[in-house]
């Protein structure tokens, strides 16, 4: 696997700025054209089923469903392709704001274009997978 890989730099440093909060930072990462499914198909994070489209809107699911969260991510295997893409299988550990925990392992995949910024962000899992924990 080539660490070098734009998509997958772009990838690591997308699970960084997730982790850490740093929400300027991942947005920095993102294409103006930037398509985000996570997950693919209608979702309370993707109520169209065709994602949350362009940066502005990326921002702001970044603020209702990333910023107010704690969220940890495993990698468990990546893979890259010749061309601007990665796929990683990965599970999220998210403590939501009002202290109720989700966990969701899925296949995550990032592209990007030529000047290495993020176009398309798809995650491949569903609701009926996702396990929750409400706080003690």
């Amino acid at each position: 696997m080539s660490d070098e890989n734009p998509a997958m730099v772009a990838a690591r440093n997308s699970w960084r700025c997730v982790q850490s909060g740093d929400r300027e930072g991942w947005l920095a990462l993102m294409a103006e054209d930037v398509c985000m499914e996570d997950p693919i198909g209608l979702a309370p994070t993707n109520p169209t089923g065709k994602g949350v489209q362009g940066k502005k809107a990326v921002g702001e699911f970044y603020d209702t469903h990333i910023g107010p969260s704690k969220i940890v991510i495993t990698t468990h295997e990546s893979y890259v392709a010749e061309a601007h893409e990665s796929a990683h299988v990965m599970t999220l550990d998210t403590t939501l704001s009002n202290g109720v925990k989700t966990k969701v392992r899925g296949i995550f995949t990032y592209r990007t274009n030529e000047d290495g910024k993020i176009t398309n962000l798809r995650g491949y899992w569903h609701m009926g997978v996702m396990e929750f924990e409400q706080p003690a």
